[in-house]
């Protein structure tokens, strides 16, 4: 009997997901070395479960839905409670909240005033990503007691600003050119 093992991706999502609350948990009780367990355990289930996906062609709809909603989650978790606790500043959480939301509310519009269409993430975006993940996470660290450089809260608003406004620009650029083109056919 052949076993069906396409499920194991979608559930390391699932479990991705579940680790938000404990994560989000752990940040406003300042116990941030959990956090890091927490953070490097929900890391862990997304490269297995993208390398899975790719490796065994075990990719579903769901799948492409649920992993990058499960990272945005883990991330809007890390800068509000980031925030709410006074490491991070308000507009900077409002500013990584508004980008996801304008992508978010944009691809919308696009699929029932245009549509359908596969949001495929840009590089500006990917990056975006990379530095918000890169700069939670050397915050955590600092905010842990382990070597980290107290500048990296500095740098990381700024670089997190900056990468966030980029992004978010070249996701209305280029969406906004796609459907002009669109609504002149």
């Amino acid at each position: 009997m052949a076993w069906n093992w396409r499920w194991i991706p979608n559930a390391l999502t699932f479990l991705r997901i579940l680790l938000v609350l404990p994560f989000a948990v752990a940040l406003w009780a300042k116990d941030y070395r959990v956090a890091l367990i927490i953070f490097f355990v929900a890391a862990t289930t997304d490269a297995f479960d993208g390398f899975l996906a790719r490796e065994f062609d075990w990719r579903t709809r769901l799948g492409a839905i649920a992993d990058p909603l499960a990272d945005k989650a883990l991330l809007i978790a890390a800068y509000l409670m980031l925030t709410l606790t006074g490491v991070l500043p308000y507009w900077l959480f409002w500013l990584v909240l508004g980008r996801d939301l304008l992508i978010v509310g944009g691809g919308l519009a696009y699929h029932y005033g245009i549509g359908r269409f596969e949001m495929q993430p840009s590089l500006p975006g990917k990056c975006n990503t990379l530095i918000q993940i890169l700069v939670a996470l050397a915050i955590i660290v600092l905010l842990a007691g382990l070597p980290m450089q107290p500048w990296v809260i500095d740098v990381g608003v700024i670089l997190v600003a900056f990468s966030t406004v980029l992004s978010g620009a070249h996701y209305v650029i280029v969406w906004g050119i796609r459907a002009w083109r669109a609504g002149r056919t």
